[in-house]
């Protein structure tokens, strides 16, 4: 069942039990600064999350370049989320959840393949 879009990223990852399956499966995770906190398990983390300034502490050159290329990974994902927004999938989509995650999973390798030729 989806959850409200109030939901924070985080609140629903932890409900979810996402470093669990992550840990489970042997994936990892690239995630934006809403999952700061959220990996347990500093020695084998599997969500990498960027470093988060402050007004007292700012960030040093290397922990910049490190948000830049976490950054990088994570467009072909966010660009594809852009697409089903703006092609309304989700609103028109009547189909079973486990074939909708099969759907999702094409058509976001179709427009990462896109993507990827468009060079």
């Amino acid at each position: 069942m989806p959850d409200p879009g109030r939901t924070h990223d985080i609140t629903a990852a932890r409900r979810d039990h996402l470093l669990a399956h992550l840990r489970a499966t042997g994936f990892g995770a690239l995630a934006d600064l809403g999952f700061l906190g959220l990996d347990d398990d500093p020695d084998n983390p599997v969500v990498v999350t960027g470093f988060k300034a402050t007004r007292a502490r700012k960030l040093t050159p290397g922990q910049k370049d490190g948000n830049r290329a976490l950054a990088a990974g994570r467009v072909p994902v966010e660009r594809g989320f852009a697409h089903l927004k703006n092609w309304r999938i989700l609103t028109k989509l009547r189909t079973d959840p486990a074939r909708a995650t099969h759907l999702f999973r094409a058509l976001l390798v179709l427009t990462n393949v896109d993507a990827t030729t468009d060079n």
